[in-house]
């Protein structure tokens, strides 16, 4: 089972290779990728989640 992070700043800091976005009804998914493993950021919180979506496109830029 993937680890759940639960805060941006984690989130941010891994080593991400890729990120897949999945959205619910109800919450929206960010599967990272990153060297050995694989990290899940969920949020209903639609504000939280657009701000998340822009930082981590320029992350992987």
């Amino acid at each position: 089972m993937p680890p759940k992070i639960e805060e941006i700043k984690d989130f941010l800091l891994t080593d991400a290779k890729s990120v897949k976005i999945k959205k619910n009804k109800d919450n929206v998914k960010f599967k990272v990728r990153c060297g050995r493993y694989l990290c899940i950021l969920a949020t209903s919180d639609k504000e939280k989640a657009e701000k998340v979506k822009h930082l981590a496109v320029k992350e992987l830029k």
